[in-house]
Formats: structure tokens, sequence, C-alpha cells
């Protein structure tokens, strides 16, 4: 998927709240609190080593499951760059996000936040791969962030990633699509639609109207579709948001490059 966030950034839990979800842990519940403190200050590492202190504490804890696959997500976001070697270990680093995801379903399977990171790592990891293997991902990430959204209706990263997934298979090449096909099989290839695409990325939008990435791939989608002023409108709102991603650099620079090609339209 081209997209790279998909992150929903959990409110600040009490210290009561979060040792209800820890087993009435004070000590995780403490350590689950510092990750997520540093995970709102951008600080991946630092909050992926409180959550993993937690783990230690509590190896089965749901809570520090899906934040870690979370933050190893973000840690891995940061290493940049097409070197075999550095594609190599950032893979690594998915790897073990995915084992994060997958380990929090085992632990509590009605969560939606487990099933929402397992979609943000498959994404994020498809996104080192060819077309056709990338296809191989569709199924996995579409399954994963219907089932956080289903429990979850109100969860803005998987309407964003469902909202991609539909962009993203419409816009697969015919060669690609002919693969994908055989692959996923027509039927589940069909659900794709421009329409499903603009929906779920407006209703991300609406749920969390301060996050750039809803904006900009909302405002893709829409240059896509060739209905320029409305992306305008999504480019123009993002100066004037807050960072809320280790990417928003990267995500504003391609909002202004892609506002100044379509600003004439």
């Amino acid at each position: 998927m081209r997209s790279m966030r998909w992150l929903v950034f959990p409110l600040l839990l009490c210290p009561g709240a979060l040792r209800a979800q820890t087993g009435g842990s004070p000590e995780v519940a403490t350590l689950i609190a510092r990750g997520d403190s540093l995970d709102v200050a951008l600080e991946p590492m630092e909050a992926l080593a409180q959550y993993k202190a937690a783990l230690t504490a509590a190896p089965t804890s749901y809570a520090a499951l899906w934040r870690a696959a979370r933050s190893q997500v973000d840690v891995a976001k940061t290493i940049k760059g097409d070197h075999p070697y550095t594609r190599s270990v950032r893979d690594s680093v998915y790897s073990v996000a995915q084992q994060y995801a997958e380990q929090a379903i085992a632990a509590d399977s009605m969560g939606a936040d487990g099933h929402f990171a397992l979609a943000l790592v498959l994404g994020q990891l498809s996104r080192t791969r060819s077309g056709k293997e990338r296809v191989s991902f569709a199924r996995q990430i579409y399954d994963a962030s219907a089932r956080a959204l289903a429990l979850n209706p109100d969860h803005d990263g998987a309407e964003h990633i469902i909202g991609a997934w539909h962009a993203e298979i419409k816009r697969l090449s015919g060669i690609t699509k002919f693969f994908a096909r055989t692959f996923l099989g027509a039927g589940f290839m069909d659900r794709a639609a421009w329409d499903s695409a603009v929906v779920h990325l407006e209703r991300s939008v609406a749920i969390r109207p301060d996050y750039v990435h809803h904006h900009l791939e909302l405002a893709e989608v829409l240059v896509d579709l060739e209905r320029y002023a409305e992306a305008r409108r999504q480019l123009e709102l993002i100066p004037s948001l807050p960072d809320g991603d280790v990417l928003d650099p990267d995500y504003r620079a391609a909002a202004a490059e892609l506002l100044a090609r379509i600003r004439n339209k």
C-alpha cells in the first residue's frame, strides 16, 4: 500500500483504566502510560522500550502488545533508503511488529487495535515488495482492517486503511490486475471501488480531523478522480495541522508538491 501511518493515537488513559486493561498490575499500567506519553511525543524508540518493559512483566498483555506493534512500525518507518541492507533491516523490524500484532490478537481477538495493528504492519511491509508480491498481502490487509472496523466503527486508522485499499486496488496496472484476479479471485477484486475509497477516507477525516495523513490520502484519491477543487481544500488544511506522525514532514512536503501540481486545475 502507498500509505504509511494509518495509526490512531490512543487517548492517554488514567492509571485506573490502564490497570483494568492490564489485569490490575500497577507496574504494567505505569509502563504503558509512559509509553503512551512518548508515543504522543513522537519518540517511537523510547515508547517501544516502555512497552517492551511492560511485556517483560506481563508477556500476554494485550494493551502492551498492540502498542508495541505500532511503535515497531514507527521505528521501521524512520529507516529510510533503498539499499538492500537497509531494506533487510527495515523488513526485520516489521517482522517483529507482525509478531506483536499476531500475539495481541491471540491475547484478545475481540480487540480492534490488535487487528488494526496487523493490517498496519502488513500494509507497510507490502510497500517493500514488487507489485505482484504486494497483491499477496491485499486479502490479509483487507480482512484485518475490516475486522478492526467491525469491532470499532469509530477507528479512524481502520477507516483509512480500508479507503486506501480500495484506491490501491483500483490503481493496479492491467498486468498486476490480471495477476490479482488470479490470486485473489475476481469476486474479491470486484469489491474495490473509487466511491468506497472516498467514503472511508472522508470518514477517517471526520473521526480525526487534525491528522495530516488522512487529509493527504483523501486528496490523492480525489486527484485520481479529477475532483481537484475538493483535493485542494484537503491539502490547504494541512499546514495548519499539528504533527501527529513521525513522517509528517514527508507528508507535508508531499502535500505541498501535490497542491502546486493541481493548483490551476
